[in-house]
């Protein structure tokens, strides 16, 4: 069996990006981990994909980063962080073309004009661009949503994200809590409220006695939404938003109605963008790093491209950042 990057990356202790660098005299590699590549190279025999060899030679030094829509409902937050984990790996290196996929024009992708494809999907109906992408035999790695196409991924568990922030409301007390949804058309807003429900749920309450309304995760629906349940449910001692950017609309319409955060309702979201750390919020959430999303499956697309071996899924953790916007019910019931 041909050795692989993967397996000389093994024998050195480094990252399959580091093994391509070293081999290709392409980037920054310490002397002495170069050195040390290229002997383990040597002892194990490894020889050059020839077929990749020609394939480099005909580059176009261009990475697509393939966005399901781009439209004023597409958060700059997010864009921001994913350009910045891209750039962060790629460097000058190549160029990166941003592309929305429910615009593109069936048969105008090649293999000449893109070595790989970042996939930021947020549904099956971009299955058309990605079936195109993969009979041109164009690289391609999913970030942030699996494809049904056997693709490599880098995701996080939006599920159990969800179920970790509602656990930590009911652990403090609350058990009047309004749910700030995104869309329901995308299958990141029904992983996130199956992981909600689940822990509401499991601490045996029902869940269908939850208010529910829905924004587009942009900051004013989540201050529309907010404001529809405080007007309904008067009772209310919790927001829980399914992002950060919601949150802060929330946390704004509370604001409007002259009630404060969180002495009278505490707020959560989801994401842990820099708005949620800003001193006038600083907002308890799920930390979802788009920005390590984006660096990890950045590195994994050009190991794809570099050696043209699929590698394997990569599932990073979700954490719970406390700060100062959920407020204890418990203690405040006690006394």
């Amino acid at each position: 069996m041909a050795v692989t990057i993967k397996d000389i990356a093994v024998y050195a202790g480094v990252s399959y990006s580091m093994v391509s660098r070293a081999l290709n005299d392409s980037g920054s590699v310490e002397e002495t981990k170069k050195k040390k590549i290229l002997e383990i190279a040597h002892a194990l025999g490894y020889v050059p994909n020839q077929a990749a060899v020609t394939l480099k030679k005909s580059r176009s030094r261009n990475i697509g980063l393939c966005f399901s829509t781009i439209n004023p409902s597409t958060s700059p937050f997010v864009l921001h962080n994913v350009l910045t984990g891209v750039y962060s790996v790629i460097g000058s290196r190549y160029h990166v073309i941003v592309k929305a996929m429910d615009i593109h024009e069936p048969g105008t992708l090649n293999r000449s004009n893109f070595d790989g494809l970042l996939i930021m999907s947020q549904g099956d109906w971009d299955g058309e661009f990605m079936e195109e992408a993969w009979k041109k035999g164009i690289p391609m790695v999913a970030v942030c949503r699996k494809s049904s196409f056997d693709i490599p991924a880098v995701v996080t568990d939006e599920r159990a994200g969800m179920d970790k922030i509602m656990d930590y409301l009911l652990q403090n007390g609350h058990q009047k809590i309004g749910v700030i949804e995104g869309d329901p058309g995308l299958e990141v807003t029904k992983l996130r409220h199956e992981g909600w429900k689940q822990a509401v749920k499991r601490r045996g309450f029902e869940w269908e006695r939850i208010p529910v309304e829905y924004g587009n995760y942009r900051y004013n629906s989540g201050r529309m939404a907010a404001g529809r349940l405080l007007d309904c449910h008067k009772d209310l001692t919790a927001l829980l938003c399914f992002n950060d950017e919601m949150a802060v609309g929330a946390v704004n319409a509370i604001s409007e109605r002259g009630f404060h955060v969180p002495d009278d309702i505490s707020v959560t979201g989801f994401d842990n963008l820099d708005i949620s750390s800003y001193a006038n919020i600083r907002l308890t959430t799920v930390e979802r790093s788009v920005t390590k999303l984006a660096v990890e499956g950045t590195k994994m697309l050009l190991s794809y491209m570099e050696e043209g071996v699929r590698p394997d899924d990569i599932w990073l953790e979700n954490r719970l950042v406390v700060r100062d916007t959920v407020r204890n019910q418990s203690m405040i019931q006690v006394l």
